[in-house]
């Protein structure tokens, strides 16, 4: 009983908000695509628990939208997915006096739960699946890797996510959809000591 409270005692936990700069590769399909930053945002729940000295468990759920836009014969279209993303990282902080600096990695989960896919002004929902009739497979899985600044409970940071899984649900020509997303984000944590 003790030592779980000593261990909820250090436990924090707090608001985080932040843009994402997410392009979405596609290869295989027989045409040329070339992919251009999509801007979108996250907000969710950070928590930080203590491992080791400066050692922390930085897991996190939020709300993350990606994509990608594209350019294909002179013509603009854009994918817009949301997910539910749970990245775990492990953080090392590096005392500097009056801040911390803030190394992290880990590997993220994500979930898609909305999103359009956008032809030239006439969106259409995303259909979420494992079918080849399907245009999205829901669950994405990556490795992430960043650096931050902490300053009192205040943390700014900026994250790469790379994509391992393919999103495609076809399985003709090779066809493979990997998404990549470089985060910024402010966090304020609340409780630990």
């Amino acid at each position: 009983m003790f030592l779980f409270s000593n261990v909820q005692a250090q436990i924090k936990v707090g608001p985080k908000v932040g843009l994402n700069l997410s392009t979405a590769k596609l290869s295989g399909m027989g045409i040329s695509m070339n992919e251009k930053t999509l801007i979108g945002f996250n907000v969710g729940i950070l928590f930080e628990l203590p491992i080791s000295g400066n050692l922390f468990l930085q897991p996190a759920i939020s709300y993350s939208t990606k994509g990608s836009k594209y350019s294909v014969l002179s013509q603009e279209y854009k994918v817009s997915p949301s997910y539910i993303d749970i990245p775990v990282n492990v953080v090392y902080k590096f005392d500097l006096g009056v801040a911390k600096l803030l190394l992290n990695a880990g590997p993220y989960a994500a979930y898609g739960i909305a999103g359009t896919f956008d032809f030239g002004g006439d969106p259409v929902d995303i259909v979420f699946g494992n079918k080849e009739t399907d245009d999205l497979k829901p669950l994405d899985f990556g490795l992430n890797i960043g650096a931050g600044v902490e300053i009192s409970n205040i943390i700014v940071s900026v994250n790469y996510g790379l994509g391992l899984a393919n999103l495609s649900p076809v399985t003709t020509d090779g066809e493979e959809i990997k998404s990549k997303v470089v985060g910024f984000s402010l966090a304020y944590l609340f409780g630990g000591k």
